[in-house]
C-alpha cells in the first residue's frame, strides 16, 4: 500500500475555479477565511492524514474490531490516533463555534473531510456520524439538550450515532418497531437496531445514540416515528457521567470492507428499557432525522471522492514503477504506465476523480451561500441547487468510486487481486458507499421524484442555464446540456402519470446528471487554467486542460445513450417478470 499524499493543490484549485471560494469568503461570518488560513489548515490536515491515519488503514483492515461481552476494541493505534485527532481540533472543525467548533464554511471543511476518508475511511466514519448527530440535536433538540451534549460531542469527548435500520425494516423506515414508552420525564426504549456505524467502541468516554422509535399511540407508517437521545452512559445535570444505560452491542457484522469500523447490532432495553429523551415533538422523528441523513449523504459522497483518489494514487504509483513488456512507441525499460491501455485507465481514473471533486465542491459552496447569504433570493436559489445536487454527489460519487477502485485493481493486474498491495482494500471499502445512507436507487428516486418532478424541473433548469453560461460555445457540452434539459422535461411530464417509467430510468438519470455536471465543471476548471497559463505552472495547468478534454471525448458521449435508455427503455424493465425465471 502506497503512502497517501493529499492533493492540496488540486483541492484549492477546484475550490477557486468551481466552488465559488471568493463568494463564500465574502459571506457574513467568513471574514477570517483567507488563502493563508486555508493553506495552513490543509497543510496540517494533509500531514495528519498522511502520517497518522494512512499508516493505520491497512493494519486496521487486517486486525478489524473485536467484541467481547458487549465491549468493542478498535484496532491497535486507533484509540491513540483518535485522541490526537481530537487534541489537534480536527474533530471539532466542521461544528459551530457556539459549541467549540471552528465554524468554517462547508467549502473549507469538505476537502479536509476528503483527506480523512482517503487516508482511512473506517476511522473517518466516527466523526461523520458524530457531526450529523450534532446537527440533528442543534436543529431540533431543546436548549437543555444542546447544553448537555453538544460541546462534548463537538470536542470528540463523546461521539454520536444514528440508529434507524432494523432487521425486518431495512431502508423501509415505515416498518420500524422499536418502542418508546413514557416513564416520567423520559421514555423507556426497547428494540434492536442493525448496521450501526461506530455504535460501540473504546475511543470516547460516552456515545450519544439518536434512535427512531414509536410511542404506544403513534400512527402507523412514517408519520408515527419519533426521535430520541439515548446515551450509552446517562448524563447528570452537571454534565458528568452517571449510570450505564440499558443499551448494549449484541454483536458486530462481518463485512466485506471497512473492517476497522465497528458496524454494530445494538440492543436497547434488555433489562427493562433504555432511558431515552424525546427530541422535539412526537411523531416528527423522520423529519428530524433527515437533517442528519442529508448531512451524512453529502459526507458519504465525499467518501466516494476520497476512496477514489486513494485508489487512483495507488494505481499511478504502481504503474510508474512496474516494468513489464515494451510499451508501443517507447524504448525498453519504460514502466507499464506507458502502455496505451494502462495510460487510458489512469487517465480515466484521474478525470473521473476530478469531476467528482468539482461537483462536490460546487455543492459545498452552494451550501454555504444557502446558509449565510444576506440576499434571500440568492440563498433560496442556492438551497434549491443543494437539494438537487446532494443525491448526485452521494449516488454518482459512490458508484464511481467502486468503478475507479476496480480499475485500480485492473492496473495492478494479478497483484491487485492479492491483499498485499492494498489495491483490493480500496475496492472492498468503496463497495459499501453506494449502499449505506440510502442506496443509489433511493438517491435516484429522490432525484427524479422529489428534486425534478415536484417542482416541474425548475431547479434542474436553473442549474442547466448556469452551466451553459459557464461553458459558452463549447459544442459538445452545449449538446449534452440540451439532452439533460430534454430528459428533465420528460421526467417532469411523465412522473405524475407514469411513475413506473421514471423509476425504471432513475439511476440512469442520476448518472446522466453526474456526467453532464462533472463535464461542465471540468471545462470551467480548464478555462480557469487557460487564463492562468501565462504566469503559472504550465505542467499543472495543462493537466487540467487535458483532463477536461479527455472527459469530453471519452465520458460525455455516454449521455446520449443514457438519455435513450431513460426515455425509451423503461418498457424493457417494467415488462420483466423476475418470478418467471
Amino acid at each position: 500500500m502506497t503512502a497517501y499524499r493529499a492533493p492540496v493543490r488540486d483541492m484549492i484549485f477546484s475550490m477557486r475555479a468551481v466552488g465559488g471560494l471568493a463568494e463564500v469568503a465574502a459571506l457574513p461570518g467568513n471574514e477570517e477565511v483567507s488563502d493563508d488560513l486555508i493553506e495552513a489548515i490543509f497543510e496540517e490536515a494533509a500531514k495528519f492524514a498522511g502520517d497518522v491515519l494512512a499508516p493505520l488503514n491497512q493494519s486496521g483492515d487486517k486486525a478489524g474490531c473485536v467484541v467481547k461481552d458487549g465491549v468493542v476494541t478498535t484496532p491497535p493505534g486507533f484509540k491513540a490516533a483518535f485522541e490526537a485527532f481530537c487534541e489537534n481540533g480536527w474533530h471539532a472543525m466542521p461544528a459551530s463555534s457556539a459549541w467549540g467548533g471552528q465554524g468554517l464554511p462547508q467549502l473549507v471543511s469538505a476537502p479536509v473531510t476528503e483527506m480523512w476518508t482517503a487516508s482511512n475511511l473506517a476511522f473517518s466514519l466516527c466523526q461523520m456520524l458524530t457531526t450529523g448527530a450534532i446537527s440533528a440535536i442543534e436543529h431540533h433538540g431543546s436548549d437543555a439538550q444542546k447544553e448537555l451534549y453538544l460541546a462534548k460531542m463537538t470536542s470528540g469527548q463523546w461521539t454520536g450515532t444514528m440508529n434507524l435500520t432494523e432487521p425486518q425494516a431495512g431502508s423501509d423506515l415505515a416498518a420500524v418497531r422499536t418502542k418508546a414508552v413514557p416513564d416520567g420525564d423520559h421514555y423507556r426504549i426497547s428494540g434492536s437496531k442493525i448496521f450501526i456505524t461506530w455504535g460501540e467502541h473504546d475511543c470516547a468516554e460516552n456515545i450519544i445514540h439518536l434512535v427512531l422509535a414509536r410511542l404506544p399511540d403513534a400512527p402507523a407508517g412514517v408519520k408515527g416515528i419519533s426521535l430520541f437521545v439515548v446515551p450509552k452512559f446517562l448524563v447528570n445535570p452537571d454534565g458528568t457521567l452517571g449510570a450505564r444505560n440499558d443499551v448494549v452491542c449484541a454483536s458486530l457484522e462481518h463485512k466485506l470492507g471497512i473492517h476497522a469500523s465497528a458496524t454494530a447490532v445494538m440492543s436497547f432495553g434488555d433489562k427493562g428499557g433504555a432511558i431515552g429523551f424525546l427530541v422535539g415533538e412526537a411523531n416528527r422523528g423522520l423529519e428530524y432525522m433527515f437533517t442528519m441523513m442529508n448531512h451524512a449523504r453529502f459526507g458519504v459522497g465525499m467518501q466516494g471522492v476520497g476512496v477514489a483518489e486513494r485508489a487512483m494514487q495507488q494505481a499511478f504509483s504502481y504503474a510508474l514503477e512496474r516494468v513489464q513488456g515494451r510499451p508501443i512507441g517507447c524504448e525498453a525499460g519504460k514502466p507499464i504506465a506507458y502502455h496505451p491501455d494502462v495510460k487510458r485507465m489512469l487517465l480515466d481514473m484521474k478525470a473521473r476523480v476530478e469531476a467528482l471533486r468539482a461537483t462536490a465542491y460546487f455543492t459545498a459552496g452552494r451550501m454555504d451561500v444557502a446558509q449565510k447569504s444576506p440576499d434571500a433570493a440568492a440563498a433560496k436559489k442556492a438551497q434549491a441547487l443543494v437539494d438537487l445536487l446532494v443525491p448526485v454527489v452521494k449516488g454518482v460519487s459512490t458508484e464511481s468510486s467502486v468503478w475507479i477502485a476496480s480499475t485500480g485493481v485492473q492496473v495492478h493486474g494479478g497483484m491487485g487481486y492479492v491483499e498485499e498491495t492494498g489495491a483490493a482494500q480500496y475496492f472492498r471499502d468503496a463497495r459499501i458507499t453506494p449502499i449505506y445512507e440510502g442506496t443509489t436507487g433511493i438517491q435516484a428516486n429522490d432525484f427524479v421524484g422529489r428534486k425534478i418532478a415536484r417542482d416541474g424541473g425548475a431547479a434542474a433548469k436553473t442549474l442547466i442555464a448556469d452551466l451553459q453560461a459557464d461553458v459558452g460555445d463549447d459544442a459538445a457540452l452545449s449538446a449534452a446540456l440540451k439532452t439533460f434539459g430534454d430528459v428533465v422535461g420528460w421526467i417532469a411530464d411523465t412522473h405524475a402519470k407514469n411513475p413506473e417509467r421514471t423509476a425504471a430510468g432513475a439511476v440512469a438519470a442520476l448518472n446522466l446528471a453526474g456526467i453532464v455536471i462533472g463535464g461542465c465543471l471540468l471545462e470551467k476548471q480548464a478555462r480557469a487554467a487557460k487564463a492562468q497559463l501565462a504566469g503559472g505552472d504550465a505542467v499543472f495547468l495543462n493537466g487540467k486542460i487535458a483532463i477536461s478534454g479527455y472527459f469530453t471525448a471519452h465520458v460525455l458521449p455516454q449521455v446520449e445513450g443514457l438519455a435513450r435508455a431513460i426515455t425509451q427503455g423503461h418498457e424493457a424493465i417494467n415488462a420483466f417478470d423476475p418470478g418467471a425465471f
